[in-house]
């Protein structure tokens, strides 16, 4: 992946992570030892000034930059790169005290203090102003270092520990003017949102207010608006810093972005990056076994690399355990190199850390890192990162220049989310993430790699798309999938889909889609213990978990039909012939047995199986990064114990040179990485 002028110069896969020595500039001994540790360890890139501001700029308009250039260079000359920050994710006190309205402003209507990270105000004129400032003067002095190779946009944007929204005047009439942009007039407004309900319509454009708990949080389709308004309003005020740096410099921009983070739709903020990048924290060792996070990890993987359908950074991992979560545990011997290993399987052309050296005081001083407080390089940890480095560097060559080529696309859409957990309706509990994972965990057991797109996405280029709970449709949605099908393409849903437009209104008189499904919804339910349900498929009989969905089938064959209670019999699971294509249509959310067994079907059916001639067993998975018909398998073992897998042809390990065919045992946590045939 090259991501800056300078890159041909950079060896290897990225290896690095967040560097802080603005925490140590009273200790250059520190500093002398961390590029003796690092190149140690292998490590060729870091990210800088992250956290920074409050020493770079210590005082309103007083710059101090030297001890910047003098570290950025020192690297440089080193052989290691900077990925160097816009330092906006936490505010000086100068700032935050002199301008009372950069500070956020809550749900009930209270500022916030200074302090915490992600506390400023999108709409703020004085935050913006002096984020120009403190970005013009970094863009200026090292846009055109050959030591940097990307700008950072500010870290973890609206990560406050909430949904990242301000509440202040400032927002609330920046909201009403995005509204008037969208709709026009208050009568256009108070159709789609459906105001006549409870009395509650608009006279006035002041009258409107975001959501809040002491005010109007039921007009669905104001919260759907307003969740839309914030992520723009954060993403425009992103953009803003993304064009100063520009002004400046040639180098690309990226920003870290937390995979399933639902307050940004990040499909919207892809576009105006240059790649993406993320911050990956899988809660490793926290079940019975490793497979529900492996898999979890593997879609947001997933998720980052199709927001541009392309290779991306891993910003941030940990080498070690984390410190915010209720219970923390180390990363068990092997899991670092397997769950690096994952992402850069997943296409990423980086490993990254958070951070390189443990901080001495505050919340994070417990937050794992590469150089722990005592002992420096004689860790378990800076011994697996240094390993690693190792690895990385003996791969590269084989592996950039790859990528994943999915041939599935599963449709995960941001607005759906917001809108459908929001629906008040047979289930409201429903968790719109958790039964997208259900539908994506057997594919990644089956090693098939999946693109995960939203609904505004081209659908062509998939032989299959699955569409899981998309409750909402957006505008030309439903027009894309009937062309997709008609065409040839094969397109899975299911129940509690098509049931409102993208204001959050219910559609009338039919589905968007009956005609394609060949179906007619008209009931829903949810089982519990006074009427559990279950459905037959193949011969096999398999529980109903979840949503149930009374369908009555117009010109789908039934495949499978409801077991018991009043409506046994009716179809369960369907698929209608439309034009050149197929849909299928689950009536219900089951047991994961089911998706198994649907899925194996399917995939034979399409020729989409893993390409992999090996058999492997469950806790074992498969990646294929591709490159001029040209494949790299990771073969990757996510089981606490060794397990068998059996080669069906030979396969050569791109690190040992060993030639694999027959029975082979993985160690524990342990991944290969393999070619086709035998290799001189």
């Amino acid at each position: 992946m090259k991501i800056g002028s300078n890159t041909e110069n950079v060896l290897g896969i990225l290896h690095g992570g967040d560097y802080n020595p603005d925490q140590w500039l009273d200790c250059p001994e520190v500093l002398e030892e961390d590029v003796r540790l690092m190149k140690k360890a292998r490590v060729n890139c870091v990210s800088l000034g992250i956290f920074a501001w409050s020493r770079l700029e210590p005082e309103e308009g007083r710059y101090e930059l030297d001890w910047l250039e003098n570290i950025i260079q020192r690297l440089y000359e080193n052989g290691i790169y900077t990925i160097l920050a816009t330092p906006t994710g936490a505010m000086p006190h100068w700032l935050t005290d002199q301008y009372e309205e950069v500070r956020q402003v809550s749900e009930n209507g209270v500022r916030n203090d200074a302090g915490k990270r992600h506390n400023y105000c999108p709409s703020s004129l004085v935050m913006r102003e002096k984020t120009r400032q403190i970005d013009q003067k970094l863009a200026e002095r090292f846009g055109r270092h050959p030591g940097v190779i990307c700008w950072h946009i500010s870290n973890e944007i609206a990560n406050n520990g909430i949904d990242g929204a301000c509440h202040c005047e400032n927002c609330q009439q920046a909201f009403r003017v995005w509204l008037q942009q969208k709709y026009g007039t208050l009568e256009k407004l108070n159709k789609a949102w459906w105001t006549a309900f409870w009395s509650h319509t608009y006279t006035d454009w002041a009258q409107v207010k975001g959501p809040s708990a002491r005010g109007e949080n039921l007009l669905h389709g104001l919260n759907l608006d307003w969740k839309r308004f914030m992520s723009s309003q954060q993403l425009d005020f992103c953009k803003e810093e993304i064009r100063t740096v520009r002004s400046y410099s040639a180098l690309p921009v990226t920003t870290n972005l937390m995979a399933f983070f639902r307050p940004l739709d990040y499909f919207q903020w892809a576009k105006v990056l240059d790649f993406v990048s993320w911050d990956c924290y899988p809660d490793w060792h926290s079940g019975a076994d490793e497979l529900d996070t492996a898999a979890e990890a593997a879609a947001c993987h997933s998720l980052v690399r199709s927001l541009k359908r392309d290779n991306f950074l891993m910003m941030e991992s940990t080498p070690s355990v984390v410190n915010w979560r209720e219970k923390n545990r180390l990363k068990r011997p092997g899991m670092h190199e397997l769950s690096s290993l994952q992402a850069v399987a997943c296409g990423s052309d980086s490993v990254q850390y958070f951070q390189w050296r443990k901080s001495r005081g505050s919340s994070e001083k417990y937050h794992g890192a590469v150089v722990d407080h005592k002992y420096g390089e004689n860790t378990r940890v800076f011994r697996d990162v240094a390993r690693l480095g190792e690895r990385l560097l003996q791969i590269a060559p084989k592996v950039l220049g790859t990528c994943n080529q999915a041939r599935i696309a599963m449709i995960f859409d941001w607005e759906n989310w917001w809108a459908v957990e929001d629906a008040y309706a047979v289930d409201n509990h429903i968790q719109y993430q958790r039964v997208f994972l259900e539908y994506f965990r057997p594919l990644w057991e089956m090693g098939v790699d999946v693109d995960i797109v939203d609904m505004d996405c081209e659908l062509d280029s998939y032989s299959v798309v699955i569409a899981p709970l998309n409750y909402l449709y957006r505008k030309g949605y439903a027009d894309s999938v009937q062309q997709y099908v008609e065409q040839g393409g094969c397109y899975v849903t299911t129940c509690w889909s098509g049931e409102v437009d993208d204001t959050d209104l219910v559609y009338l008189e039919k589905h968007p889609l009956e005609e394609v499904l060949g179906i007619a919804p008209e009931e829903m339910d949810v089982p519990d213990g006074y009427c559990e349900n279950s459905l037959q498929y193949q011969g096999q009989t398999y529980q109903i978990t979840g949503l149930c969905g009374l369908v009555h089938a117009k010109s789908a064959e039934v495949l499978a039909e409801y077991q018991h209670d009043f409506y046994a019999g009716y179809p369960a699971l369907t698929r209608n012939i439309y034009g050149k294509g197929e849909a299928y249509y689950i009536a219900s959310m089951n047991e994961m047995d089911f998706l198994r067994a649907f899925y194996q079907e399917l995939l034979h059916k399409k020729d989409l199986e893993c390409r992999l001639n090996v058999k492997f067993p469950m806790g074992v998975t498969v990646n294929e990064r591709r490159a001029n018909d040209q494949s790299l398998w990771f073969l990757q073992n996510f089981n606490r114990t060794a397990a068998d897998v059996e080669f069906l042809s030979a396969y050569t390990n791109i690190e040992t040179g060993e030639v694999l065919d027959g029975k082979v045992t993985m160690g524990a946590f342990e991944c290969m990485i393999l070619e086709e045939g035998i290799k001189s």
